[in-house]
């Protein structure tokens, strides 16, 4: 198993108990893509990142994130098929997304990050087959 993988198999068991606190995994200068779903776009930076999540998870009851497999696509490359779920805050309706998160890594950090609510874009975009 590759260092970047551990990497991002260590992020997400963070992510799967609810622990957002760290970012140490993150360049400074991350770009942080929603590549589809209800909110598209993408963002630079740390702080960027963070306080978008801060957004996000308060538009969310009971947000959960939890890995149901790990792909190494290259050397840099680790694309994860996520199932994630919640509640509407607001609308109290329930969502459940298959999505898949795309990390590009160097130098043991994270430089990018592409998320897809819809896992057959995902590997579609990337040319693969679940």
């Amino acid at each position: 198993m590759s260092e970047n993988l551990d990497l991002v198999r260590s992020m997400y068991a963070a992510w799967e108990r609810g622990d957002f606190s760290s970012a140490e995994w993150a360049d400074p200068e991350i770009e942080f893509t929603v590549v589809d779903g209800p909110s598209p776009g993408g963002l630079t930076g740390v702080a960027a990142v963070e306080q978008n999540w801060r957004d996000f998870e308060g538009a969310w009851e009971d947000w959960r994130n939890l890995a149901e497999a790990y792909r190494e696509i290259d050397n840099e490359r680790v694309l994860v098929l996520d199932r994630a779920s919640g509640r509407g805050k607001t609308s109290g309706l329930p969502v459940t997304t298959h999505g898949a998160t795309l990390f590009h890594v160097r130098a043991g950090k994270v430089t990018r990050i592409a998320t897809y609510w819809d896992r057959d874009r995902a590997l579609a975009d990337l040319g693969l087959n679940e």
